[in-house]
């Protein structure tokens, strides 16, 4: 039996290697791109889909290739602007047993079977985050990033949430909270930017840009 899990858990680091060469052989070279996160949940009616489709559409045709993570709702949305636009459409899919399928708006479409993987992929490719409204999966993205900018594994870049109704709440409750007990630092909030329009979202990045040129010619920024 041990014999067993050991030989499974070997083929297993072959399986994780052959999605990390996937990935990497697919995505390189991809040029400037956006990551744009949001709940699969949110339906075609609701205006945080059609502010995403705005705004896909608005970052691919300023020369950003847009990322998502291939599902549907916010992520069908972006991918869907990204169509319209002049730059690629990216979906970074993952096998799950209920919401996740492929959204039919990607140029390159990628499937894995570890989060980890694919997320290595998110922010190893993008140069920004915006974040929409959505549950828990996203929540684990924002954090991760916000993580991984404050302990200084990635150099800082644009995160922006997208929706300040929806996130104040959680803000508010990080200074009260987090801050006050001292679990981090009223500055760690520079990290962060909220906003309520695609057109808002477009022109933090072109301010970033503008005064950080040498990112967009970075390959990544997860090196």
């Amino acid at each position: 039996m041990i014999e067993d899990i050991r030989h499974s858990e070997t083929w297993r680091v072959f399986r994780i290697q052959s999605e990390l060469v996937e990935g990497f052989e697919n995505l390189f070279g991809l040029g400037p791109a956006v990551t744009v996160f949001g709940s699969a949940r949110l339906v075609e009616d609701s205006p945080y889909y059609q502010q995403a489709i705005t705004l896909g559409k608005m970052l691919s045709d300023q020369g950003f290739c847009v990322i998502t993570g291939g599902g549907p709702g916010i992520m069908e949305a972006a991918n869907r602007g990204a169509k319209q636009g002049k730059s690629k459409s990216i979906g970074l899919n993952i096998h799950l047993p209920h919401e996740q399928y492929p959204n039919k708006y990607q140029d390159i479409s990628l499937t894995f079977r570890y989060f980890f993987v694919r997320k290595l992929m998110f922010i190893k490719y993008a140069l920004a985050y915006v974040i929409f409204p959505g549950g828990f999966g996203t929540m684990d993205e924002l954090f991760e990033a916000l993580t991984l900018v404050q302990t200084g594994k990635i150099e800082s870049f644009p995160i922006i949430l997208y929706g300040r109704e929806y996130w104040q709440g959680l803000i508010d409750w990080m200074k009260s909270t987090l801050v006050a007990n001292g679990t981090i630092g009223r500055e760690d909030f520079a990290f962060l930017s909220i906003v309520d329009t695609p057109e808002d979202v477009c022109y933090l990045l072109k301010e970033y840009f503008n005064v950080n040129p040498e990112s967009l010619n970075n390959n990544s920024i997860g090196k």
